[in-house]
């Protein structure tokens, strides 16, 4: 980039971007109702649901999550919603490989595998060095099949002990970042060498360079935002831009230098705290309004990049022999 472009983008406004509602969750599955989630992460709140976890699917099928009361959900793209499954769980973050599996992260139970035709819930990992998960949040595949995920928990400012990992198949799991204040969503880079790392209650997004020996190294600050709750979910698109959910502000995109150059414009006060890009030719960003059990559509001057192009890792139990949660 030439000096002169980069001097003339500082001081460049962000351009608005307007936002139109998809598909709202049907009343039939928004009956507030007490959850041991909400007591500690949403202020004992009566939550009809708390939506996350966007993925398209091959067929253009979004799938998403609903923390409190353990349910995953498919939205055609005429925006009619199906259950997936409805189990004992808190899931939080999906991703979906490219031979059609779902990942889940689990608050409560780990990393899971679920079989959607027949609602199968599988254990992928739920232990680390035989102890629990603080309580995994988001996850993400690179190209090799690897599986990165966010261990996030209740950790913040006041208890920077939050964690990232990755699962490789025939190498098992490994602590990449073990001082983390609240890590949250996560992305590769274009060339899959770099990790972005929402760090929530420090209102940062993390660059964690990965090394030739499978480590991270000279971990660094890569965006320093403001205002809101913090960074939440994050989505790379084809220029090799970070689009960022901003709880409590907006959704902005950041170029491949870190520039913001567009946001989505709201009507109202939005609590948007996760997305994924979809539609033809992934041109549309769909953003997940978690409170309000809604979501939204904007579309992007740049298209997304896909997020599944390899099977992730083999899982050594075979379904069959994991009993089956409630499904629908």
């Amino acid at each position: 980039m030439h000096a002169d472009q980069g001097r003339a983008r500082w001081h460049e406004s962000p351009e608005p971007l307007d936002a139109e509602l998809f598909s709202a969750l049907p009343a039939e599955y928004s009956k507030p109702r007490p959850s041991r989630w909400a007591d500690f992460n949403a202020g004992g709140q009566l939550l009809g649901s708390f939506l996350e976890g966007p993925c398209f699917d091959a067929n253009g099928l979004l799938d998403v999550t609903d923390i409190p009361h353990g349910r995953v959900f498919t939205v055609d793209p005429q925006g009619h919603w199906r259950l997936v499954v409805e189990y004992d769980g808190w899931p939080n973050g999906l991703k979906i490989d490219s031979a059609g599996r779902i990942f889940i992260a689990d608050y409560r139970r780990g990393i899971l595998l679920l079989e959607p035709k027949s609602g199968a819930l599988e254990p992928v990992v739920d232990t680390w060095r035989s102890e629990s998960f603080k309580g995994v949040n988001d996850l993400c595949f690179a190209s090799n099949g690897d599986l990165y995920f966010t261990d996030q928990g209740q950790t913040g400012l006041q208890d920077p002990s939050g964690r990232v990992f990755r699962w490789r198949a025939g190498a098992g799991l490994t602590c990449l970042l073990d001082t983390a204040p609240s890590p949250n969503g996560l992305c590769l880079n274009a060339d899959e060498s770099q990790l972005y790392v929402a760090m929530t209650r420090a209102n940062a997004v993390w660059r964690l360079p990965l090394m030739a020996d499978g480590g991270a190294s000279k971990v660094g600050l890569y965006l320093q935002m403001s205002g809101g709750i913090g960074p939440d979910g994050m989505a790379l698109d084809s220029e090799g831009g970070l689009a960022v959910a901003h709880p409590g502000t907006t959704v902005w995109r950041f170029d491949r230098f870190g520039f913001r150059t567009h946001y989505a414009a709201f009507r109202e006060a939005l609590f948007i705290t996760n997305l994924a890009y979809g539609g033809p030719g992934l041109r549309d960003l769909y953003l997940v309004d978690s409170r309000r059990g809604e979501v939204l559509r904007v579309a992007m001057p740049v298209p997304g990049r896909p997020v599944h192009s390899h099977p992730g890792p083999q899982v050594s139990r075979p379904s069959s022999q994991q009993p089956k949660e409630t499904s629908k």
